[in-house]
């Protein structure tokens, strides 16, 4: 790992709340440790928020981001100290914000299970409403799409992960659903995010994002909103009701 990067200790459990870290760097526009928690924002997932904390001080961390190589910034929120480079800190998440951020991105690829063949040209993941635009000419109703997604999350599909070769996902693009986003080259290998078991999974994608264990977490999610945004875009809403 180059001595500037970050491991990324949410890839090993998402589940993850707190844990100890080193600082690299810190500056007003991000704090850099050897190993983080905190998801940085991509791929339509916000960063996560928490805190820093080390004897004598306290960093309240609004939000995280890519820096450069590899690094993850962990953004101060207005005010907050830094903590001087070397110093151990310990990381502790806003779970109930990350957690519903999970619950929310594993909904989202359910959606995508129910319109097969439809590109995704966009799509943002929030703690009270998310959204997903299709290529899509006509999609189906949201009663029907509300009625799909509850019947998944009430089979409580395992969710699970794995890594293959960038040569593997180029001989099945189909795996790849974003038109908008691409998923990360250069390193030689993708992660996809399977839910369901067997030869023909629910759904099978690569993402980088967090997710939880099982669609039964979800729980309860609503189509609540469709939207013409296009001739062949179309977008469709999500909201947890708990």
């Amino acid at each position: 790992m180059d001595r500037m990067s970050t491991e990324l200790l949410f890839r090993d459990d998402a589940y993850a709340r707190e844990a100890e870290a080193t600082v690299l760097s810190a500056t007003p526009e991000g704090v850099v440790l050897d190993r983080s928690l905190f998801y940085a924002q991509a791929g339509g997932q916000p960063g996560d928020s928490g805190t820093l904390s080390w004897e004598g001080g306290e960093m309240s961390v609004a939000t995280a981001v890519k820096g450069e190589a590899g690094a993850v910034l962990h953004k101060p929120a207005e005010g907050a100290p830094l903590p001087p480079p070397g110093t151990k800190v310990r990381m502790v998440l806003d779970w109930p914000r990350r957690h519903r951020l999970m619950r929310m991105h594993t909904a989202m690829h359910l959606l995508c299970s129910l319109i097969p063949g439809a590109g995704v040209t966009g799509g943002q993941i929030g703690t009270d409403r998310s959204r997903l635009d299709f290529d899509l000419p006509e999609p189906p109703t949201k009663e029907s799409l509300t009625e799909g997604l509850r019947a998944l999350v009430a089979a409580d599909h395992p969710v699970s992960e794995s890594w293959v070769d960038e040569a593997e996902l180029d001989t099945n693009p189909g795996l790849v659903r974003t038109l908008s986003v691409k998923p990360p080259r250069g390193a030689g290998v993708v992660r996809l995010v399977q839910i369901g078991e067997g030869e023909v999974p629910v759904d099978l994608q690569p993402c980088g994002g967090t997710h939880v264990r099982a669609t039964g977490e979800i729980g309860t999610v609503t189509v609540s909103k469709l939207e013409n945004k296009g001739k062949q875009n179309r977008r469709v809403y999500l909201v947890l009701e708990d």
